[in-house]
């Protein structure tokens, strides 16, 4: 049973590895299942031809919305997450029920967690 949570638990969240397109994919999932920092009309855009891309947005895991399933990913994702440990776990359940998740490693200190995973359609 999840404990009631009295306090904001904010994931930052940083997205490469892919095209505009995908990045988006992954960040409107993600914003119809929490609050976030990014708006409807923050779409990531390519600013260079060849150096790699990273997007970066916060998501607020407190309360989950109901969430839709995402269009497919035209490839796969690196995110890498970094909050608490209560809120790296709501958001890695929360991409479990969207993708398919494939972890690459993940890191603890002492109030914090960072978690690198890949992402790929169901």
């Amino acid at each position: 049973m999840d404990r009631v949570r009295m306090h904001e638990e904010p994931v930052s969240l940083e997205i490469s590895g892919c095209s505009k397109e995908d990045a988006r994919i992954v960040f409107d999932a993600l914003s119809q299942c929490f609050e976030s920092d990014r708006s409807a009309e923050d779409v990531p855009q390519q600013l260079h031809e060849t150096r790699p891309m990273v997007w970066l947005g916060t998501f607020e895991v407190t309360d989950v919305q109901e969430c839709a399933t995402p269009p497919r990913l035209s490839s796969s994702v690196e995110a890498d997450a970094q909050g608490g440990y209560w809120a790296i776990e709501r958001l890695r359940s929360t991409l479990d029920s969207l993708f398919a998740v494939r972890d690459l490693s993940s890191a603890s200190g002492d109030q914090e967690r960072e978690l690198h995973v890949l992402l790929e359609s169901r």
